[in-house]
């Protein structure tokens, strides 16, 4: 049975936060300029950083500077923690309909959490800051060292911590890293459009559902 017609299966709901409940892109992308002009590293357009939002910034660095040097991805990521730490974190927004949709899943008796590659520490201060922290049952985010940056390791981490079983599960995420991360680890999976990835590779990942808007998940639920 497709996830569509099974969505009163779903007990637990997993949320991305950039590019899902928040759009993060300006300080994102500012932070990352920041670091590469420090380094004198050539900076990439806008355009071209924006793509590298989803995966942990240590890897988007990597791929940016075209390099493994592990001490110059370290010393880029503490100057891009630097701006972004006092600044980047809120040049930032809640995407429209997300406290609607969260309040309506809350009260429809499903658990949320949060499940991001953001390190804990910044993620909570976000949520705090917008006011999103009490809807969710818990919140789970990477270390700074790096540790559950990982989508498949975050996720399993989850399901445990939490004691949740897979196939009652959802992750909803923009990128293909959260609709992998999901089947890895026998979770469903709802991709959205309005975040940081496209259409094409929320689908070439497998994402059981893809939805436009916060409203057209928390509707999908209504007409369970």
């Amino acid at each position: 049975m497709t996830l569509r017609k099974n969505l009163n299966s779903i007990k637990n709901i997993l949320f991305d936060l950039d590019g899902t409940l928040t759009d993060s892109s300006e300080g994102i992308v500012r932070c990352l300029q920041y670091a590469l002009e420090k380094l004198s590293v050539e900076c990439p357009t806008p355009a071209e950083l924006h793509a590298h939002i989803g995966p942990p910034v240590r890897n988007a660095l990597s791929l940016i500077m075209k390099t493994d040097d592990v001490d110059l991805i370290e010393e880029a990521l503490r100057l891009y923690r630097v701006r972004f730490s006092a600044t980047g974190i809120y040049e930032n927004r809640v995407y429209e309909g997300i406290p609607e949709m969260l309040s309506a899943l809350r009260a429809s008796s499903r658990r949320l959490f949060v499940a991001t590659a953001k390190p804990l520490i910044f993620t909570e201060r976000i949520l705090n800051h917008f006011d999103l922290t009490n809807y969710f049952d818990a919140v789970f985010g990477s270390e700074l060292s790096g540790k559950l940056d990982n989508k498949v390791e975050l996720i399993h981490h989850v399901l445990s911590s939490a004691s949740l079983a897979p196939d009652e599960t959802l992750m909803v995420g923009d990128r293909m890293y959260d609709i992998l991360g999901a089947k890895e680890n026998g979770c469903h999976s709802i991709g959205v459009t309005y975040g940081f990835g496209s259409e094409e590779e929320l689908r070439s990942a497998g994402a059981d559902l893809i939805c436009e808007s916060p409203r057209e998940i928390t509707e999908h639920f209504r007409a369970e």
